[in-house]
């Protein structure tokens, strides 16, 4: 019993300090992330190729602090693009897809220089495709477009004061998106 007693403070301790951390991201700040995402949770399929990787750029503002202590909450417009291929034997259709939205995300400080958070997007996705090849004569093209949404955890780590690395994991437009993280 002692001993768990022992342990018990040494993780309430260490979670204290973890959690006694400096925000990396507070009330007026501005962050411009740029990414690339990994894992297409629309495409996928033996025939289906990626054109061009999801790639992504969104602008956060910092617009409400204070909340749970050291939260703050984020808002600000995102833009996505993602084209791929399907193709059997020369012939098939390529898609794209562009994002335009706006994301909300809710930052806690977890550690020095790290900015977690976790956020939705709401936005509209521009699909569009095309037939190529001449199996059937045809030239098809056709475009469609709806309400998109995602959630998401994420990180920025800062090495400068500007300048950062980040990190998201959801379900978008990609499983996992990195890239940079630009303090305007």
């Amino acid at each position: 019993m002692k001993k768990l007693v022992i342990l018990f403070i040494v993780v309430c301790f260490a979670l204290n300090r973890l959690v006694a951390q400096d925000p990396a991201f507070v009330k007026g700040d501005k962050v411009l992330n740029l990414g690339i995402g990994f894992g297409s949770t629309w495409y996928s399929g033996s025939f289906y190729h990626s054109q061009v990787p999801p790639v992504s750029a969104s602008l956060e503002f910092g617009i409400v602090d204070n909340i749970l202590e050291k939260g703050v909450i984020g808002v600000g417009p995102y833009l996505g693009y993602s084209s791929y291929k399907w193709e059997y034997s020369d012939w098939g259709y390529k898609y794209s897809n562009i994002i335009v939205g706006a994301r909300g995300n809710f930052h806690y400080p977890l550690a020095n220089k790290l900015d977690t958070y976790l956020g939705v997007l709401l936005g509209y996705n521009i699909v569009s495709s095309k037939e190529f090849g001449t199996p059937s004569g045809y030239d098809y093209k056709a475009s469609s477009s709806g309400l998109s949404t995602a959630g998401y955890i994420g990180a920025r780590y800062y090495f400068t004061e500007k300048l950062g690395v980040m990190a998201e994991l959801g379900y978008g437009i990609t499983y996992i998106t990195i890239g940079i993280g630009l303090k305007l």
